[in-house]
C-alpha cells in the first residue's frame, strides 16, 4: 500500500541482435542470441506478449570497411528487420542504435583520419544511417557514438525528410565503462587499436554527465540516456533531479546482465529476487524506462500472480 517505486513490463525495453550469418547464443551472455531476421521477429513477438514497450536492434553486417559501408545501406540487415516487424503490426515501440561500430573494420565509432576518430566526417555518416532506419519504419533512433553534435546532425536530416515525429534517444552520458565486454564479442564491435574513452566518458565525472545531457536536450534530443545503469545510479538520480520533465533512460548493460548470471548459476544469490532488486534500483534513481536484457524474464516475474 505504501509502496514508492513500482516496476512494471512496460518499463522495460528489449534489445535484440540481428544478423545474416551468424546466429547463435551469444558467448558471455547466458540466454541471449544473434538472430536471423525472421529470429528477431519472433523474438519481437516475444517481448510485446510479455509487456514490453519497445525493443532496440542492433545489426550485424555481412562485411566490415573502414566507412562501415552496409550501415547506409537501405537493404541492410536492420533497414529490413524494421520492415519485418513493422509489417508483421506488433504493438512495439521500434528503437535502433545509429552507430558505426558494428560496421566498420576498425571497430571505432566513425571515420578514421591519421589514425584518430574524426568527430565531424562522421557526423555526416551517422545522419544517412538514422534517415535510413526513419525510412524502413524506426520510431526512435538512438545515436551511440558520442559524437559531438550527432544529435542536431540527424534532427537536421530528420526534418529535412519528412521524419519529424521520428524521436532521438541520445545515448548521452556513455561512460567508458568496463561492462561493454559481453555486447562487445555480441555485436561484434571490439576497438581493433585504441580505446574510446576521447569521446565516451570517464568514469570518475558526474557533472560533465550533466553537461553532455544540457547540449543533447538543447540540439534536439526527445529523450536522454544513461548507460550503464548499476554503477551510475547516482548521475541517473542527478539528472532525474535537473530535468524532472524529460524521459530518461538506462541501460542496464551486459556486463551488469552477465554478472547477475554468473553469481546465480554458482547459487550465490537467488536469481528472480536479484533481477528485479536491480531492476527497481534504477527506477527508483530515476529512470523512466530500462534497457535490460533482463526484460522477457523479469516481465514474466511480474505478470505472475501473487499468492
Amino acid at each position: 500500500m505504501v509502496r514508492e517505486t513500482r516496476l512494471s513490463p512496460a518499463d522495460f525495453i528489449y534489445p535484440i541482435f540481428v544478423t545474416r550469418e551468424q546466429a547463435g547464443p551469444i558467448k558471455g551472455m547466458p540466454n541471449q542470441f544473434r538472430y536471423t531476421i525472421d529470429g528477431a521477429l519472433r523474438a519481437a513477438q516475444e517481448a510485446e506478449e510479455a509487456g514490453a514497450s519497445g525493443i532496440l536492434l542492433f545489426g550485424i553486417p555481412e562485411s566490415k570497411d573502414a566507412t562501415g559501408t552496409h550501415a547506409l545501406s537501405p537493404s541492410g540487415v536492420i533497414p529490413d528487420t524494421l520492415r519485418a516487424i513493422k509489417n508483421a503490426g506488433l504493438d512495439l515501440v521500434l528503437i535502433t542504435d545509429v552507430c558505426l561500430c558494428s560496421y566498420t573494420s576498425h571497430g571505432h565509432c566513425g571515420v578514421i583520419h591519421d589514425g584518430k576518430l574524426s568527430n565531424d566526417a562522421t557526423l555526416p555518416l551517422l545522419a544517412e544511417m538514422a534517415r535510413i532506419h526513419a525510412d524502413s519504419g524506426a520510431d526512435i533512433v538512438a545515436p551511440s557514438g558520442m559524437m559531438d553534435h550527432q544529435v542536431s546532425a540527424i534532427r537536421e536530416m530528420l526534418d529535412s525528410a519528412a521524419h519529424q515525429d521520428v524521436s532521438i534517444l541520445s545515448y548521452s552520458a556513455k561512460y567508458a565503462s568496463a561492462f561493454y565486454g559481453p555486447f562487445r564479442d555480441a555485436a561484434g564491435g571490439a576497438p581493433q587499436f585504441g580505446d574510446r574513452k576521447t569521446h565516451q566518458m570517464d568514469p570518475c565525472n558526474a557533472r560533465e554527465a550533466l553537461r553532455e545531457i544540457a547540449m543533447d536536450i538543447e540540439e534536439g534530443a526527445d529523450m536522454v540516456m544513461i548507460k550503464p545503469a548499476l554503477a551510475y545510479l547516482d548521475v541517473i538520480r542527478q539528472a532525474r533531479d535537473r530535468w524532472p520533465e524529460v524521459p530518461l533512460v538506462a541501460y542496464n548493460v551486459s556486463g551488469e546482465y552477465s554478472m547477475l548470471k554468473a553469481a546465480a548459476m554458482q547459487n550465490y544469490v537467488d536469481e528472480s529476487a536479484a533481477i528485479l532488486e536491480v531492476l527497481t534500483s534504477i527506477r527508483r534513481a530515476g529512470a523512466q524506462s530500462i534497457i535490460t536484457y533482463h526484460a522477457l524474464e523479469a516481465a514474466r516475474l511480474l505478470n505472475q500472480p501473487t499468492q
